[in-house]
């Protein structure tokens, strides 16, 4: 999990200037708060995400609100929320949404900052100048500007129809906000990628989960702790694309596809008798079998030999442990 010492500091070359925007850079990057996270040892995402986790996260309501992006809340039975000004307050985890990946924490005191507005992150466009900030002010912020809005699919079984990327990349990117030119929230960073310019050269790029896909499960998010929707089925396998072919690269303990003896290695040719070649056809045909339970058959090729399996999919909250309540 990357987090930046207390010391390190964005090069300033890279930080944003105040001249260059219309709007209050220094009021928007103080609504950026870093988090910091405590999980149990025995938690289900420990020995991936770890123990200890710490990112970023933006005020997004003056009921204390926090949005941030999900893993660093996920399990979580401590969070800390800190201001620029050095305020510490303890959160509350409210929820975390696997289909979007957002998380949402609820200040348990009073933060003193100012709301970041909700932009409309559909209006973004490609070389439109941004800053991805970081908690710390312009210091722990980039200047920026979007480079792709295209699909992603991560390998934990995730998958975006279109997310933003943007360039240079912040070295402290898990839960940063993305504010547009109009000071507006526009998204929350999760990843940092290798990109390839034309020449071929590699790009750090950032990818963030644009904010409009917080806004239809805001209101069911914080009123039920979770999206008015049932569950997706989940398998339990972390997958890559390799010459047009899914390959299982590791799998969850005690998930169903280990459960149903899918092993490290496996390729991947057909989900219930249709052909996938990408992560992203992979996880769109499970999906569309139902609902978590579904029976899920999988076409596996393994060591020069194929076969059918049949794995009976779960609902991945029922792993994880429920937030503690305050």
């Amino acid at each position: 999990m990357a987090s930046l010492d207390e010391d390190r500091k964005v090069p300033a070359a890279l930080q944003p200037q105040p001249n260059d925007y219309a709007y209050d850079l220094d009021r928007a990057l103080s609504s950026v708060v870093g988090l910091t996270t405590q999980v149990p040892a025995d938690a289900f995402t420990a020995e991936i995400l770890g123990t200890e986790r710490a990112g970023n996260g933006v005020l997004i309501r003056d009921d204390g609100l926090v949005l941030t992006i999900g893993y660093l809340i996920t399990e979580a039975e401590e969070v800390w929320i800190r201001t620029n000004a050095g305020r510490v307050v303890q959160g509350h985890v409210l929820a975390y949404d696997q289909v979007t990946g957002f998380g949402l924490v609820q200040a348990l005191g009073q933060l003193d900052i100012p709301v970041l507005p909700i932009g409309d992150s559909s209006r973004a466009l490609v070389g439109e100048q941004v800053v991805v900030a970081g908690m710390g002010g312009r210091a722990r912020s980039i200047a920026a500007h979007i480079v792709a809005r295209q699909e992603f699919a991560g390998y934990w079984e995730y998958l975006l129809e279109e997310a933003i990327f943007t360039e240079p990349s912040h070295p402290d990117w898990g839960g940063t906000a993305l504010i547009g030119s109009n000071g507006e929230l526009l998204g929350i960073g999760s990843l940092q990628l290798q990109g390839a310019t034309p020449s071929g050269e590699t790009l750090p790029l950032n990818m963030i989960v644009p904010i409009d896909l917080l806004t239809p499960i805001l209101d069911d998010v914080t009123r039920l702790g979770r999206p008015n929707r049932p569950p997706r089925p989940w398998l339990g396998v972390y997958a890559s694309e390799t010459e047009n072919k899914v390959l299982i690269i590791g799998l969850a303990p005690r998930a169903p596809a280990e459960q149903a003896g899918v092993e490290a290695g496996d390729i991947v040719l057909a989900v219930a008798g249709r052909a996938v070649g990408n992560l992203a056809s992979f996880f769109r045909r499970v999906w569309a079998l139902g609902d978590a339970g579904v029976d899920v058959p999988l076409t596996i090729h393994r060591a020069g030999r194929m076969f059918e399996l049949r794995i009976s999919s779960a609902d991945r909250n029922r792993f994880l442990k429920a937030p503690r309540l305050h």
